[in-house]
């Protein structure tokens, strides 16, 4: 396993002082490895898990060649471009159940939607377009050519072929596509433990009766809502007190029980507290200045695991008036690599911009997940913003549907990093790029949508 000392080394241009936001991908991208162990899923319980090996269909979808839509199936090469073909209706077949008999020449079968088509009919009318008489039909000229309105044996999926592939993210389709095969389990990497909490003296637990100088904590929810988004095991340790006992304990706890640690607050330079220093008393860890708005200051390394000192749940207890949700308490093998730590600004936008930008990816990698990251949309800018070029800045935005049917996004105005509100009103994050300067007013900005994610 290579150090974070290691990683940077092959890295061009690595400045932990002004790190590039495509920099922080790189080393994450080369830091995490995913969970190794695997277990067989019901499909009820499959959502939002990654496939641990492709699955392969047992079957073909469909299983036979079958009718498209409700009509008339004949043979497609009676059909004429200069006059209208008629046939004589001698039977109907039904779904669910093959029909048994015979279409002769200048006959056809009533159908019903996905019912079989019997073998020499390969074409369907439907039936608002037939013109029907008694037992016959006609059909315009031109109106068919053969092979319309059929679905063929195997179109959606061959027997033998994978069906979804080793990597793959769960979805609701993929769900509905694994029942449609007849298969009650998938093989999937167990789920990714995740341990959280929050530092510092000046927050209060919900609970807590308001003092100078304090304030709510509103991280460890929306960290707590993210990663159950994503559909990670999660472990709340609370808040943990500037004191160097209780943050050991917390790191020591977490990396027992979790493949992954993030933290908000105490990263930054001079902070007075001693997380930062804990951190690197406890782990390999590197601190980087990125070069981003919000989010400036960032921790991420690895925290090895120790032998059990028997600690709870919560490092120092649960906080006044709080339980915690439910999440994994099972402590990791001793002797396991460890976790790997996110140490996030303080600012509740930052935490969620960080996360969003750097973590999740992380954390998708980890969950053994193989999909590109999300497209960026492109829409046109409502307003001029200012830019400096540099830097990489996350906007809190609102993206709609502009008169002329295109994309349109504006900001929610303030863009302090501690306008949790704004997180709120925004349903994306417009993304100015390193090298972006000003933008003007109907320019082309990209979106980070936060659908699925928020």
């Amino acid at each position: 396993m290579k150090t974070l000392e290691q990683i940077a080394a092959e890295l061009q241009g690595y400045d932990p002082q002004a790190l590039s936001c495509a920099g922080v991908g790189e080393f994450l991208s080369r830091l995490v490895e995913p969970v190794a162990q695997v277990e067989e899923v019901g499909i009820f319980d499959a959502l939002a898990r990654v496939l641990a090996r492709d699955v392969i269909s047992p079957v073909s979808v469909p299983p036979h060649d079958n009718s498209a839509m409700d009509g008339y199936a004949f043979d497609g090469a009676q059909l004429s471009a200069d006059a209208p073909l008629v046939l004589t209706v001698v039977g109907t077949a039904l779904a669910g159940k093959a029909w048994q008999g015979c279409v002769k020449a200048g006959e056809c079968l009533k159908i019903m939607t996905g019912a079989i088509l019997p073998g020499g009919l390969d074409t369907v009318v439907p039936q608002e377009f037939a013109q029907v008489e008694a037992d016959r039909i006609t059909i315009p000229p031109r109106l068919l050519k053969p092979g319309d309105n059929r679905r063929l044996k195997g179109e959606d999926l061959l027997q033998g072929q994978p069906a979804l592939q080793k990597g793959e993210l769960l979805a609701p389709a993929a769900l509905g596509l694994v029942a449609s095969l007849g298969i009650k389990t998938v093989p999937a990497y167990r789920r990714l433990r995740v341990a959280y909490f929050s530092t510092g003296d000046e927050i209060l637990s919900l609970g807590e009766a308001p003092r100078e100088g304090a304030v709510y904590d509103s991280n460890r929810y929306t960290v707590f809502g993210l990663l159950s988004r994503l559909g990670c095991e999660v472990i709340d340790l609370g808040v943990v007190r500037d004191d160097p006992a209780l943050l050991e304990a917390a790191f020591t706890q977490a990396a027992r029980q979790a493949d992954a640690i993030i933290t908000s607050g105490g990263v930054s330079v001079g902070e007075a507290d001693y997380t930062r220093a804990m951190m690197k008393k406890l782990g390999d860890v590197a601190f980087w200045r990125i070069a981003m708005r919000p989010g400036r200051p960032m921790a991420v390394g690895r925290i090895p695991v120790t032998p059990s000192s028997g600690a709870g749940r919560f490092a120092a207890g649960p906080p006044q008036g709080e339980t915690a949700p439910p999440g994994g308490s099972e402590p990791r093998e001793a002797g396991s690599v460890g976790a790997i730590l996110f140490g996030l600004p303080g600012n509740p936008v930052a935490v969620m911009v960080t996360f969003l930008a750097f973590v999740r990816p992380a954390l998708l990698r980890m969950m053994g997940c193989t999909a590109d990251a999300p497209p960026l949309l492109k829409a046109r800018s409502a307003e001029a913003i200012r830019k400096k070029p540099g830097r990489s800045e996350y906007q809190r935005g609102i993206v709609s549907t502009a008169p002329d049917g295109s994309l349109q996004v504006r900001t929610t105005g303030n863009q302090g990093s501690g306008v949790l509100s704004s997180m709120v009103q925004a349903n994306g994050l417009i993304v100015l790029h390193h090298a972006q300067g000003n933008v003007a007013a109907g320019d082309a900005v990209d979106v980070m949508m936060f659908d699925g994610a928020m």
